[in-house]
């Protein structure tokens, strides 16, 4: 059965693009498996475009793994990464052809459907180029779901139409399980934070059963890869890691595993911050902050800083409660955080017990208002209980 919490896995396109064959992908999922990737959680191994030959198979019409990279067949691969323990992902498009050129589903969905259970798929990323125009999404993406439905195997649904077509009204009765609502990231902390922002008033669409995508992580990749850019620093992975995980967002990783240091895998293996991503009741984050910056004279003055400082809030199982101090600035700031803003007023005589995700710091009980000085793009993040 699916989990009813968000994937987690890994995604070969930020740092492959076209560049995978069999080699990479069985270099990857022993890596997964043993850099303790797969025990922390990450159990998909999602094989993304440029996997096929140029055209279908002018006898059945079946797309066919490229010869070249794939010489012994995309079934082999499949069982491969199942020895590990892991499950194996496919990629295809709703239009005629993929993203890269290659062969789309349109017109093809039940028949795509059956060859990826045949290749042993446990997971379909539905991609959105080359849609012809007078069909809708709704439509384009309802008949794949009927197609996994029909095809005698459990895959999970990825679609991803880069947020187009309102798709956060109407994904949920495709069958998708999850759905990408943002367009492609990039390797930069600018990237990430337009993502992040993007998202903040379509939250209360993610839920168990249909979780919101907000694209493959770029932790661990530093400029390089598929997806280029400036790159960034642990302090920018840091925060998007924890942001990805009050989201609620599926955790798909696309540095290169094989790769990755001590200290990118301590920080996407964290328990805390996946605990937080993967808490039974699925619930999405709030913003609550009120930023206020002063004046030279102490008057409290609102300036576009505000929109650089977030605090997020989000009610975990179990009474808990996780709190992210966010600085999406360029320089460092004072967040402040109202926890009437929470639902946490002065007059009820409670506060939080907090305790700190990276650091292990115990706060105590705070109440009513608290401030936090956080680095230029820096985090803090607590897991809480209400405590008076």
């Amino acid at each position: 059965m699916i989990s009813r919490t968000p994937p987690m896995g890994f995604n070969t396109w930020n740092t492959f693009g076209e560049d995978i064959n069999e080699s990479v992908i069985k270099e990857t999922a022993d890596a997964m498996v043993k850099k303790g990737l797969l025990e922390a959680g990450y159990n998909y191994l999602v094989i993304d475009d440029c996997w096929s030959e140029r055209e279908r198979d002018p006898v059945t019409c079946r797309i066919i793994p490229d010869h070249i990279k794939f010489p012994n067949g995309m079934k082999a691969v499949s069982d491969y990464v199942h020895s590990k323990g892991l499950k194996f992902g496919m990629y295809s498009c709703a239009g005629t052809r993929t993203c890269a050129d290659y062969p789309g589903s349109f017109d093809h969905e039940f028949l795509d459907a059956e060859t990826f259970a045949e290749y042993g798929a446990d997971f379909l990323k539905y991609d959105y180029c080359y849609r012809p125009a007078h069909h809708h999404g709704d439509l384009l993406y309802r008949k794949m779901g009927m197609a996994l439905k029909a095809c005698g195997r459990e895959i999970l649904f990825s679609a991803c139409n880069w947020g187009c077509d309102d798709v956060h009204k109407w994904i949920r009765s495709t069958g998708a399980h999850m759905y990408r609502s943002t367009g492609d990231i990039n390797d930069s902390f600018v990237s990430m934070k337009d993502i992040c922002f993007s998202q903040i008033e379509n939250l209360a669409f993610s839920a168990p059963g249909c979780f919101n995508d907000i694209d493959m992580l770029t932790i661990g990749m530093y400029g390089k890869g598929n997806v280029g850019s400036t790159g960034c620093d642990d302090t920018d992975y840091k925060t998007q890691f924890a942001v990805w995980c009050m989201y609620s967002a599926p955790l798909m990783l696309g540095g290169d595993i094989r790769t990755f240091s001590d200290k990118t895998l301590a920080l996407v293996t964290n328990k805390d911050l996946i605990r937080i991503n993967q808490d039974e009741e699925a619930r999405t984050a709030f913003v609550t902050q009120s930023c206020i910056d002063r004046d030279s004279n102490g008057e409290n003055i609102y300036s576009a800083s505000r929109d650089k400082k977030k605090v997020f809030v989000k009610l975990l199982s179990d009474n808990e409660i996780a709190v992210l101090f966010a600085n999406f600035d360029d320089k460092e700031r004072k967040i402040e955080f109202f926890f009437e803003d929470a639902g946490i007023p002065a007059a009820s005589g409670y506060g939080l017990d907090m305790r700190e995700v990276f650091t292990g710091e115990k706060l105590g009980v705070k109440k009513e208002f608290m401030t936090r000085v956080i680095p230029a793009h820096d985090c803090e993040c607590f897991i809480c209980r209400l405590s008076k």
